[in-house]
């Protein structure tokens, strides 16, 4: 049941096509936020914002480029037309599974420009916005438990991660001495079962293996301590604690929600 833990605040949550983004808006939704989900797929992003207007959320869609400044500031200026921007979830992001030697160029290129440099352009313009409006503010970046404990064959990813990690602490500190009231943290899940893994040419491999996604999920999790991966729900229940005034004293932290994977 709702009790209303992010009543009257406005979220804009990245990637909220699918996956953790998805679970995140309309966990917000639930709790009373004012929702802007986007996603480079609108379709699928208006699909999700319906989803939570009919249970009686409030939420609306919007296209983001998430590496393209000028639509930041775009859907920025719109999620702030009915009230100041309260909380900003960059969940938006790529996954590479590929050997070191075998990665090209412009697929590392394209895993730091959307899983970090969209990170720092959101923030830039949050930033902007929430400093301006004077009533401090949450952004929270969603990372990686492979930014905290590397793995092979996931150079990209783990190295994008792990920057996301550093830029949240040093922009924390920033907020700190501004005394501007936004506190960034990072949530790092471990293994979540969403559909970037279908990206992943291995997944796929697995998926024919074992017969169905389930059970893929299943197979790569033997490995894992809690001998399962997370549901998107689960990593939403963090994301919303990060963007609740109950972790107001909680700032420049990495929130690992990974089952022990980093144990």
């Amino acid at each position: 049941m709702s009790t209303g833990r992010v009543r009257a605040k406005t979220a804009l949550v990245t990637g909220a096509a699918s996956g953790i983004g998805r679970a995140a808006a309309e966990r917000l939704a639930e709790e009373g936020a004012r929702v802007v989900c986007t996603d480079l797929d609108l379709r699928r992003t208006e699909g999700v914002a319906e989803g939570i207007r009919k249970r009686g959320g409030s939420a609306e869609a919007a296209v983001l480029d998430v590496t393209d400044e000028a639509a930041w500031e775009s859907v920025i200026a719109r999620a702030v037309e009915r009230g100041p921007l309260d909380v900003l979830v960059s969940s938006a992001g790529v996954a590479q599974a590929t050997p070191t030697a075998e990665t090209s160029l412009d697929d590392w290129r394209r895993v730091l420009a959307i899983n970090l440099d969209g990170v720092f352009l959101g923030t830039k313009h949050a930033l902007r916005h929430m400093t301006g409006a004077g009533r401090g503010g949450s952004l929270v970046h969603i990372a990686s438990a492979t930014g905290l404990r590397a793995v092979a064959g996931a150079a990209a990813y783990s190295a994008s991660k792990a920057a996301v990690i550093a830029f949240s602490r040093s922009v924390a500190r920033e907020c700190l001495a501004a005394g501007n009231g936004i506190r960034v943290n990072s949530v790092c899940p471990g293994g979540v079962k969403t559909p970037l893994w279908r990206a992943m040419d291995f997944f796929a491999q697995l998926v024919a293996r074992h017969g169905s996604e389930e059970a893929a999920f299943a197979a790569m999790a033997g490995a894992t301590p809690a001998k399962r991966f997370a549901e998107p729900a689960e990593i939403a229940e963090a994301i919303l604690y990060l963007a609740s005034d109950e972790s107001r004293f909680v700032t420049g932290t990495e929130l690992v929600v990974d089952g022990g994977f980093n144990l």
